[in-house]
This record gives C-alpha cells, structure tokens and sequence, in this order.
C-alpha cells in the first residue's frame, strides 16, 4: 500500500504499519521510496508515533512520554563525534533504551577526575521519596562527591562532550558525581527518575523537571564485580575505564525497564563519574 500525501491519513498509514510490525526504519525507508526526503521522513515518522503513544498513554492512565536525549541515529554510525572526540558504540538496545560507548573518556581525564574526587568523598546518600531527605541507607555502600556544574576546566570539556553525544543542552544536565564503590561494595537495582506520585519528589522537580536519562562512565577497570546490571533486560555492562553506559527513560514508569543496580565490587575498587540529564535547565 503506497503512503498517503501528507495530513491525518499519513499519520494513521505510519501507525498503522508500525501495529503491523513495520520498524521505525521500514517506515522511513517505504517514506523514502515515495519521495519524501530522508530527514523529513523521519521527523514524519517520530512525530506520528511519539502523538501514538502520548494517547496509548492517556487512554490507559499512564504517564504520556517526553522528549529524551538520543546519541544515536536510525541505523547511525558506528562512531560518534562528539567535536573533540570520536566515541564507539559498542552495543545498543532499543527497550530498553541503553547504548554502551567506548572511549567516551580518556585516560588521563579519568585519572584526573578520580584525582579531584578523592579529597572530597564522604558515604554516599539516597534520596528518599516518601520523606524528601537525603540519609545514608542500606541500598547504597559507595562514597561520592558532585562537582558544581561547569567547575572546572575537565568537567566544563566533559559536559560539553557530553551535550554533543545526546543532542541535549549542557544546562539541562546536573553536576557530574563521582563515587567510589570498595571491595563488596554495591548499589542495589533502582531507577534513577523520581516518582511524581511521592511527596519528596516535588522538591527536586522544581530543579529542572524530570530526569530522562543517565549516563555510567567508568573511571578504572576493577579486576572482577562492578557491572551495570540491568535486571530487567538480563544484561550487564562491564566497568572498563573510559567507557560509559547511557539509558533514557521517556517517563517515570517502571514500563521504561530501566531498572538497575551497580553489582557488588568483588575485587578492587570501582570508580565512576555519573552524568544525569533533565528536561529542562537545572538550576
């Protein structure tokens, strides 16, 4: 069946193909075939589907998607540039929304960040929901430290390659935290956006909106333990120095399956620098 011209009845023919089992890359190319330029059919392509899944969303009283960051193209390169540094895609899952990057740091800056770091760490805390405060809790066994956004020289060049990667604003980003996890030390699986339906979330969403994605870089290679477990997903990432883990998640549901836990250190200590994206400027 050829796509329709333009309107309603192309958005309906786009949804209808993706029910049918049609890729989001199947469609672009069949947008392609009639004559429709490459970019436009993929703006056409993401438009109708993000409209579908807002009113999937409201339909069954789950909250409707946001816009996240994306490192990635359809069927994009193998290396990105990210004006400074070209990083490897080493592995990329669609659902969940999780990309393994190779070489996105290099030796010498995370050195450097475990450097600064470690003057500053003290135990890590855990925001919880229900109260709005930060404690000490059971979940979490590393100790941590954040730098101010912009702080210093290494992290104003990493945040800025780090907008480059996922196409989002360097101010919609929190500081850059950085945490030692010692031998046994772990953090049980969690999810890293806030659940509006709490009471202490309030307080933090004020700050710049939803978090919509997170970024893992490792900053040494433990000699065994430590991976970014993804219970949800049955994979784990290995913590091998300079490479990172990005996931998004496009609302703050637990359908996102972006559940997932740093698994006990079982040899060596594991350093790691997280990045937390927001929806909107981070104050």
């Amino acid at each position: 069946m050829s796509a329709p011209n333009a309107g309603q009845e192309l958005q309906d023919w786009i949804i209808d193909r993706a029910r049918r089992g049609g890729d989001p890359l199947s469609v672009v190319e069949s947008l392609r075939g009639q004559g429709w330029p490459e970019e436009q059919a993929i703006d056409l392509v993401q438009s109708a589907l993000q409209a579908h899944l807002a009113e999937h969303a409201r339909e069954h009283g789950l909250p409707v998607p946001t816009p996240v960051p994306e490192p990635m193209e359809l069927d994009g390169p193998h290396f990105i540039d990210t004006g400074d540094r070209h990083v490897a895609v080493l592995a990329n899952l669609r659902h969940p929304r999780v990309v393994v990057l190779g070489g996105l740091l290099g030796d010498d800056e995370c050195d450097e960040l475990v450097s600064l770091a470690r003057e500053r760490i003290q135990r890590s805390e855990t925001y919880l929901m229900d109260e709005g405060v930060s404690v000490v809790h059971e979940a979490r066994t590393s100790d941590g430290m954040f730098f101010s956004r912009a702080e210093n020289e290494l992290c104003r060049r990493i945040e800025a390659r780090i907008a480059a990667l996922c196409q989002w604003p360097v101010e919609n980003g929190e500081g850059l935290q950085v945490l030692r996890y010692g031998p046994g030390a772990e953090y049980k699986p969690h999810y890293d956006y806030f659940d509006p339906a709490l009471a202490g979330s309030h307080k933090v969403l004020e700050r710049g909106g939803q978090r919509v994605a997170s970024l893992v870089m490792y900053l040494n290679s433990p000699r065994r333990g430590g991976a970014t477990t993804f219970p949800d997903a049955g994979i784990e990432v290995a913590p091998i120095k300079g490479n990172a883990v990005f996931f998004s998640y496009d609302r703050p549901h637990p359908m996102t399956k972006t559940l997932h836990g740093g698994a006990p250190v079982l040899e060596g200590e594991k350093w790691v620098a997280t990045k937390w994206l927001r929806e909107r400027s981070y104050r």
